[in-house]
């Protein structure tokens, strides 16, 4: 990495004697979102030099509101980061947009602690001792001609992020494979008038059976493309014959895939999601990796979660980052207390 280091200051006393004195900082989060913010705050309270890499491209950009977060229900993505980013600010942490085009690990220190090397798209490297891989994840829709323009309005994947919002409009879910038949399940408690499109995935006889008795209608034709309407929402779903199913609101279960960009130099093991639903990075317990030093938090290792599990994983990793590195300075001012005594 051959390009301009960067050293980040913040408003904790200096000169401490389990500081690194080269520009290292004790931190740095991959990712501005929930998880990465709120490991952010717990580091930044803990008074641990702490930088946040926020690339401004959130999963949630396109909802209205974030929902399923007691106390903030509805509050707009934008909204509720920039409070996430003002408060990491406020106990002295350090919020920068950029993307990381390389993180990799360094060299450790003399007495073996860990050091990440991290190259921003603009030149600059920050150097840290601990690593938050909070980058989220890409959601991928299936190839429907007409779908992704209505991407995150009319076009919805999480009945408990936009559930409500599309209670008793009609409603049709297309078919990806076999999880789809619990996404049709769960749509059905928001609405009575709802169509599975299976899209050619199999459906057997028992199941076909089920959506009989809960009144959802099921159409095998293929799906040839979605309609839009005048005011910009969805019209319906056109089929392979001709016929137009209306319908205002599409749900469709997406692969997700952790944002991994610029961190293959880290190692990090990977794990696919079943029926190839997409890939996430693995992590144990507190989102710890089995690359040391290295954490993982919120969608990019659990795709599932919601903006306040997302969190909550971010404040458990950042709370373990800021233990392992109180062991890490009480080993060092033992080793050093001890050199000390020995040569009085």
């Amino acid at each position: 990495m051959s390009a301009k280091t960067s050293a980040y200051t913040t408003d904790r006393p200096v000169g401490r004697a389990d500081e690194p004195t080269d520009g290292t900082v004790d931190a740095v989060v991959i990712g501005g979102g929930a998880a990465g913010l709120n490991g952010a705050l717990m580091l930044a309270r803990s008074r641990r030099s702490v930088v946040v890499i926020d690339s401004g491209t959130p999963r949630n950009a396109p909802a209205e509101g974030v929902h399923g977060l007691l106390g903030l229900d509805g509050t707009p993505p934008a909204e509720l980061l920039a409070r996430g980013r003002e408060e990491v600010r406020r106990y002295g942490g350090t919020v920068r947009a950029g993307e990381v085009v390389e993180a990799a690990a360094a060299p450790p220190s003399a007495d073996g602690d860990p050091r990440f090397a991290v190259a921003l798209a603009d030149g600059d490297v920050l150097r840290a001792r601990r690593l938050l891989v909070a980058t989220g994840l890409r959601d991928v829709l299936p190839e429907v001609p007409g779908l992704a323009e209505h991407w995150g309005h009319g076009v919805v994947h999480c009945p408990y992020c936009h559930g409500w919002e599309v209670r008793d409009r009609p409603v049709g879910v297309l078919a990806v494979g076999p999880a789809s038949v619990h996404h049709a399940l769960l749509f059905r408690q928001l609405t009575d008038d709802l169509v599975y499109f299976t899209r050619g995935t199999a459906l057997d006889a028992d199941t076909r059976e089920r959506f009989a008795a809960r009144g959802i209608r099921v159409v095998d034709t293929p799906v040839e493309q979605v309609v839009p309407a005048g005011d910009g929402g969805i019209a319906g779903v056109r089929l392979a014959d001709g016929l137009v199913v209306p319908r205002s609101v599409l749900a469709v279960a997406t692969s997700m895939w952790a944002r991994a960009e610029g961190l293959a130099g880290l190692g990090l093991p990977m794990r696919d999601l079943p029926g190839g639903a997409g890939r996430h990075f693995a992590a144990g317990p507190a989102g710890l990796t089995e690359v040391p030093g290295v954490w993982v938090a919120g969608n990019a290792t659990d795709p599932t979660a919601q903006v306040g599990a997302s969190a909550a994983a971010g404040a458990l990793a950042g709370a373990h980052m800021n233990a392992d590195l109180a062991v890490a300075d009480t080993d060092r001012a033992l080793a050093l207390a001890r050199r000390e005594n020995a040569h009085a």
